[in-house]
This record gives C-alpha cells, sequence and structure tokens, in this order.
C-alpha cells in the first residue's frame, strides 16, 4: 500500500536563487490526498477570478484555507477574513500543516493557504509576496497537476532572473534571502499531469499573515 503521509524526511534537491526546490517531495498517493483535501476547501469556498486594483482581471482562480484568504479588488491587494461572496475560510487541513512542520523550519503555523488554479493558458506575473506583516517566516508553495515554468528574480526589480520547471508533487520554500524576491509562473505545460481529471495547475501557497 502506498504511503500518503509525509512521515519521510524531506530534503531540498536544488537552490535557483536562494529558494529551496523539494523536486519530487510528495508521491502519486500524496498528491491524490492533497487533491482531495482542496477540492473539500473549494466546495466550501468556491474558486473565484480575483480582480486587480486596475479592474483587469486576473488569469488565475483562487481561493483559500486558514485565518485569511488573499484578495484582490479595486479597493487593493489585502488578506480578508471571509470570501468575497461572505463565507468563512475553511480549516487549513492538519496534513497540509504536517507537511508545513516538515520543510519550513518555523515555529509557527500558516494562517492562509492561498489555493491558485491555473487553465492552460492562465499566468502570473513576476511579484513580491509582501502583504504578510512576518517576513522571517518563509512561504511554502506545493504543486499539483501540470507543470508550471517557475522565474525567481531579485528583491528589486529587474536584474537576472532564472527559471525552473516545477512538476506535479514539488515543493518551494521562499525563505531568508528569497523570502522577498520576485517571482512568477511564466507558462503552463498543458497536458504534463493526468493528476487534474480535466487537466491544469493547482498551487497551494502557505504564509504566515500576522
Amino acid at each position: 500500500m502506498k504511503k500518503t503521509s509525509f512521515e519521510n524526511s524531506l530534503h531540498p534537491t536544488v537552490s535557483i536563487r536562494g529558494a529551496d526546490v523539494y523536486k519530487g517531495a510528495l508521491n502519486r498517493a500524496a498528491q491524490e490526498e492533497l487533491l482531495a483535501l482542496v477540492r473539500k476547501i473549494v466546495q466550501a469556498a468556491p474558486l473565484y477570478q480575483p480582480v486587480m486594483p486596475s479592474g483587469r482581471k486576473m488569469s488565475v482562480r483562487m481561493s483559500a484555507a486558514g485565518e485569511f484568504g488573499w484578495v484582490s479588488d479595486a479597493k487593493g491587494y489585502r488578506y480578508a477574513s471571509v470570501h468575497p461572496l461572505g463565507m468563512p475560510w475553511p480549516a487549513i487541513p492538519e496534513l497540509i500543516l504536517r507537511l508545513w512542520d516538515q520543510v519550513s523550519g518555523c515555529s509557527r503555523h500558516p494562517e492562509c493557504c492561498l489555493i491558485n488554479f491555473y487553465s492552460p493558458d492562465a499566468r502570473m506575473g513576476m511579484h513580491q509576496d509582501n502583504d504578510e506583516r512576518d517576513f522571517t517566516a518563509p512561504v511554502v508553495s506545493i504543486s499539483l497537476g501540470d507543470d508550471g515554468l517557475f522565474r525567481v528574480g531579485n528583491t528589486t526589480r529587474g536584474g537576472k532572473t532564472e527559471s525552473l520547471w516545477l512538476r506535479s508533487g514539488d515543493i518551494v520554500v521562499l525563505g531568508g534571502e528569497a523570502r522577498l524576491a520576485h517571482h512568477g509562473i511564466d507558462r503552463i505545460r498543458a497536458g504534463s499531469s493526468d493528476l487534474l481529471q480535466n487537466g491544469g495547475r493547482l498551487n497551494l501557497t502557505l504564509r504566515v499573515v500576522t
């Protein structure tokens, strides 16, 4: 029987501009268990398409679990304690919290598990995760589904960047000097995974907010 827990030690296999990448950290059984948890979350707090302050819609759809979700609208970027439709965010599942404990090196638990769904034509422009108050805590990112081309730059805009394809089951930890590095997803390799029945990529991003 395949193990679906995260009891084995996880170690980074590569570093990209200071970000630790755990390639192939989660086996297929673990990915399927995480996917089932995500489905329960989005049943309670549906995916929605955020609108940027400029009025342009983002190409990803989002939801969240935890005390907070990250939202964007005409009022700006911020964390909110309720979904844009008014319902509270579901709790972060224990399995995801255990994974955080294994890779984050942080004594605090995440207060937000942001869920991004990328269709084949979705992108995420270069940005910093800087709406949190505690930058000593890392950001932990979990990839499920189709491959995404992950690009990492600098703490200031511009300059040299590096890219790496993230596959289903990979984990990235942005901590230390990489915590405020600009990063994004340039494109999705459609059909590269059969984890999601209709294709696409899910990204779970764990953050300490307060």
